[in-house]
């Protein structure tokens, strides 16, 4: 019989009331709220709260405070990841993120999602699909990134998109919902 961490990351409906899932969410804002409590000049201090909070990181994560995540766990960013103000990552399934990639102020990635049937809805069930953000994106300010959505590398999303399919490589996609507007190879 599989735990409900092992239904939630085979994107299986599962739980979020178990036991341990709600300890690793308890860590996870422990640790992001001493990172959002510091000050700008306490650098080092952020950087090992990361690497205590984001699954994988590689070389050069910058977060600005304020950040919210579920797990923390479920992230794997490349090298040179930036994230703006008051981002959110729902990393109920991984997130995983390319290198050289900005986010701009309140961008939301959300990895969960909840059953369109209503009984098991308020059975208090959810589930998640896993969410791919290529290299040297661009993704603007108050973006919102839905469950199961790749976007290709040195793709740009313009501000205020609410991304709900997934977009391909060397484009500029814009909206609500998303789409493609045009190509960004020469």
């Amino acid at each position: 019989m599989k735990t409900e961490k092992e239904k939630m990351l085979s994107g299986a409906l599962y739980n979020a009331l178990d036991p341990q899932l709600m300890e690793e969410r308890r860590k996870a804002r422990l640790l992001f709220k001493q990172l959002n409590d510091t000050r700008d000049d306490e650098e080092e201090l952020r950087l090992r709260i990361l690497k205590d909070l984001i699954g994988k990181a590689g070389e050069g994560l910058w977060i600005e405070p304020p950040f919210y995540c579920d797990y923390g766990s479920n992230i794997t960013v490349g090298d040179k990841v930036f994230f703006n103000f008051n981002c959110v990552v729902l990393d109920v399934m991984p997130v995983t993120i390319g290198s050289h990639v900005l986010f701009g102020p309140n961008v939301q990635i959300y990895t969960a999602t909840h059953p369109m049937d209503w009984e098991e809805r308020a059975g208090g069930l959810e589930s998640a699909k896993p969410i791919t953000i290529g290299s040297n994106v661009w993704v603007g300010g108050s973006c919102i990134i839905c469950p199961g959505v790749s976007i290709g590398d040195r793709s740009v999303i313009g501000a205020g998109s609410v991304v709900t399919k997934s977009i391909p490589e060397d484009v500029f996609a814009a909206g609500n919902p998303c789409r493609v507007i045009r190509s960004l190879k020469q």
